[in-house]
C-alpha cells in the first residue's frame, strides 16, 4: 500500500471507528454534561501545594513582608479555577442522575459551588495543621532524613497524603469526580493510591510508599506508619456496586506499624492500638491491641545440581563485597 492508497482507505477506517464508538455505550460521552477539566485540576494541585508549603514550591524569595501578597495571589487564582471545576462537577452529577438536562441552567449548582469553595478555603488552615504533624512524623520516623525540608521536598508519601487530605475536604462537601481526579493524579506520580474518602489521623507516615492501596472506608488512627506494598482493602469485591456505602475497609487504630507487603481486608477488621503487622501477611480478622503478627518464616531447601564430577572437587570460595 502506498501513500495514495492509504489516503483512500482513511474514510473506511473512520467509519469503522465511529461504528465502534456508537456501539459501546459505556465508552462514549456524547451530547452529555460537560466533564471537569483534568488539566485545570492538576494545575490547582500545584497551586494548593504552594499554599500549603509557601516558599518551598513556586515563587522563591518569600518573606514575612510579602507572603500575604503571595497567598492572596494564590487564593484569587485558585478560587476562580476551583469554582469552575466544582460547578462543572455538580452540574455533571445533576444531569447524570436525571435531575437536569444538558443545557439547562442550574442556579442551585452555581450557589452550591460558591459555598463549597468558600468552605474548602476555610478548612485549609486545619489541613495545614494536620500536614505539619505528618511532616514531623516523616522526619522522626526516618533516620535517613536530614531535615523536615527534605521530607517536604522529596518524600512521595507526604505528597500523596497532602493531596488526599485536600481531596477529602471536597469529598466530605459532596463534590463528585473532582476528589478522585486529585488522588488519582497523586497515585500516578507516586504509586500510592489513597481514596479521598479514607479518614487519616494525625502523624501519618508512609515510608517509601510504592504500591500502597488505602480504600474508601478505611479509618486510620494517629501515629500510624505504613511501608511499601501495603493494601488496606475490601473483601468480596465481586459484589461491586451492591457494597456501595457500606464499611468495606479495615480500621487501623493508633500507634500501629504495618510492614511491607501486608494485606489487610474487610470492613469489620480492626488492627488494635500499638500492634505491629509484619511483612507479607494476609489478614481478614481483627488483631487485639499490642500484638505482633508475622508470617511463618519460609523453609529453604537446597538441592545440589552440580554434575557428579564437580561434587568430588573441593571448592575454595572467595567472596569480596
Amino acid at each position: 500500500m502506498n501513500r495514495n492508497q492509504l489516503s483512500q482507505h482513511i474514510p473506511g477506517i473512520v467509519d469503522g471507528l465511529v461504528n465502534s464508538v456508537m456501539a459501546q455505550e459505556g465508552m462514549k460521552h456524547l451530547n452529555n454534561a460537560p466533564l471537569p477539566n483534568r488539566d485545570v485540576i492538576v494545575d490547582s494541585i500545584d497551586l494548593l501545594r504552594q499554599l500549603i508549603f509557601p516558599g518551598y514550591f513556586g515563587k522563591q524569595g518569600l518573606t514575612a513582608q510579602n507572603v500575604t501578597y503571595r497567598i492572596g495571589e494564590l487564593v484569587n487564582e485558585l478560587s476562580s479555577a476551583l469554582y469552575d471545576q466544582v460547578r462543572c462537577c455538580l452540574r455533571y452529577h445533576e444531569i447524570i442522575v436525571g435531575q437536569a438536562k444538558h443545557g439547562d441552567p442550574c442556579e442551585d449548582c452555581d450557589r452550591k459551588a460558591v459555598q463549597v469553595v468558600a468552605d474548602f478555603f476555610e478548612k485549609i488552615p486545619s489541613v495545614r495543621e494536620l500536614l505539619a504533624t505528618d511532616v514531623q512524623a516523616a522526619f522522626d520516623g526516618d533516620p535517613a532524613a536530614t531535615s523536615t525540608d527534605e521530607t517536604i521536598f522529596c518524600y512521595p508519601g507526604l505528597f500523596a497524603i497532602m493531596v488526599q487530605r485536600l481531596a477529602h475536604q471536597f469529598y466530605t462537601l459532596g463534590v463528585p469526580l473532582l476528589p478522585r481526579i486529585m488522588t488519582e493524579h497523586a497515585h500516578s506520580l507516586t504509586g500510592i493510591d489513597i481514596h479521598p474518602g479514607a479518614k487519616l489521623g494525625h502523624r501519618f507516615f508512609i515510608d517509601h510508599g510504592t504500591g500502597i492501596v488505602i480504600g474508601e472506608t478505611t479509618q486510620i488512627g494517629n501515629n500510624v506508619k505504613l511501608y511499601q506494598g501495603v493494601t488496606l482493602g475490601a473483601l468480596a469485591p465481586a459484589f461491586g456496586q451492591l457494597l456501595r456505602g457500606q464499611k468495606r475497609h479495615p480500621t487501623i487504630e493508633d500507634d500501629v506499624t504495618i510492614y511491607a507487603g501486608a494485606t489487610i481486608l474487610g470492613g469489620d477488621t480492626v488492627i488494635g492500638r500499638g500492634s505491629v503487622i509484619g511483612g507479607n501477611v494476609f489478614i481478614t480478622s481483627s488483631v487485639p491491641p499490642q500484638n505482633q503478627v508475622s508470617a511463618e518464616p519460609p523453609k529453604l531447601k537446597y538441592r545440589d545440581r552440580r554434575p557428579k564430577s564437580a561434587k568430588r572437587m573441593e571448592w575454595d570460595w572467595d567472596f569480596q563485597i
